[in-house]
């Protein structure tokens, strides 16, 4: 990372706990390690917190030279200093770990840490066997220092955003030309008269959602991100919020694409959903989509820094509720209708704080929060319209400059 955390609320934490560090035992995957030490490992390594706010590093020999250069940490050390072999041989590789970090700790004049509630069970019992004091900190204090975002992590999500946007538009394009199989106005006939009317066509092949999902992680690639999974799903498929879709794409129905990439360089995730049709979906999934875009129009009118993500939540559930359709507020178990939560952060993770759900508290300047408001229903097919935006002191600022439409159209 090019920026040194503010870590000022955790030493208050250490501080109050009276405590004499904080711990962290992971690899950078979780990203409260990646965010304290500025580094990335594919292997576990410590960081210590001092409550002088110094940050310590201690990894392999084979991380020490990147560490040194590429961390934020005011020291790194090599594991080697602490004969971690020679105590692996002697003691076991778990006991010989626990050896080292005592020592390691011992160095920082620290017999006493907080952990995060992710910490190794193991790792803690090991460091109380030999009389360092463990306790964990249950609030998530790192959790909530990520969530308001510096103007650096801020230009990092915006740049994800710009290659989602390349993204979507390769799906929206793939889905407004291809050819409609059974359709008078079909240009490629010949060897796929089989095909089923309505499905759509490319390359004289059906259009699958595995196709478009494929297309988009290639123009993700090709802007320096990459995604593990991504929703194109078309029909009932998309009346499951979180069903990735699968099988041929069909003309008349509602395919929802939903997109969350993270940059690999900077590890900052983008995220952003359409939903389209290519064809007529019916008057009842265009009551829907209107519907589903007032209500995220509505929930943006209500951010601002100081209203709470339930003021915004609420604004959903009050144009979805007077349209007619279910909420989980007015239905708790409503299997249709809204059945989410508005939205929630998105940082070095694609979901984390703040929340805009019935909990959600108050935000503040600087969270980065997706607004993300859907109907769904097996029989129609889902709808969800979804922007990433920076809640500011009077507004927000958003992320997104993707067109909201529900036809697709080749940008």
């Amino acid at each position: 990372m090019e920026f040194t955390a503010d870590l000022s609320a955790l030493i208050d934490v250490l501080a109050s706990d009276d405590v004499d560090g904080y711990l962290i035992d992971d690899d950078s995957t979780d990203s409260d390690q990646r965010y304290v030490s500025g580094f990335t490992a594919p292997d576990a390594y410590q960081t210590l917190v001092t409550p002088d706010g110094g940050v310590h590093l201690l990894v392999s020999g084979l991380e020490y030279g990147r560490a040194t250069a590429e961390s934020n940490a005011d020291s790194v050390t090599r594991r080697a200093s602490y004969d971690y072999q020679g105590l692996a041989a002697e003691h076991g590789p778990h006991e010989g770990k626990i050896r080292m970090l005592e020592s390691f700790l011992d160095d920082h004049d620290v017999g006493s840490v907080s952990v995060p509630r992710s910490f190794p069970t193991g790792t803690a019992d090991g460091l109380r066997d030999r009389d360092v004091s463990v306790s964990v900190e249950s609030e998530g204090v790192i959790e909530g220092i990520r969530a308001t975002k510096t103007e650096w992590e801020i230009e990092r999500i915006r740049g994800t955003q710009r290659a989602n946007e390349v993204a979507m538009a390769t799906a929206e394009r793939l889905i407004a030309e291809a050819d409609v199989a059974g359709s008078p106005a079909r240009s490629s006939a010949s060897a796929d008269e089989s095909l089923e009317s309505g499905v759509l066509v490319h390359d004289g092949e059906p259009l699958t959602s595995e196709r478009v999902k494929e297309e988009i992680e290639v123009a993700l690639l090709r802007h320096g991100c990459g995604l593990d999974e991504t929703i194109v799903a078309c029909g009932a498929d998309g009346a499951d919020p979180h069903d990735r879709g699968s099988g041929p794409l069909t003309a008349d129905d509602l395919i929802v694409v939903d997109i969350f990439p993270r940059d690999k360089e900077s590890g900052y995730f983008g995220d952003m959903t359409r939903t389209f049709a290519r064809g007529d979906p019916g008057e009842e999934a265009r009551r829907r989509y209107e519907v589903t875009e007032r209500a995220y129009e509505a929930a943006l009118e209500e951010v601002e820094a100081g209203v709470t993500g339930a003021d915004v939540h609420d604004a959903v559930c009050d144009v979805i509720e007077d349209a007619g359709y279910a909420t989980l507020r007015t239905d708790p178990s409503a299997s249709t209708g809204f059945i989410h939560s508005t939205g929630h952060g998105v940082g070095l993770d694609v979901h984390e704080q703040p929340s805009i759900s019935p909990v959600g508290g108050e935000l503040e300047a600087g969270h980065v929060i997706t607004i993300e408001p859907g109907i769904y229903d097996p029989a129609v097919g889902g709808v969800r319209i979804e922007d990433l935006v920076v809640v500011t002191e009077d507004g927000y600022e958003n992320l997104t400059e993707y067109p909201v439409d529900l036809e697709p159209v080749s940008r």
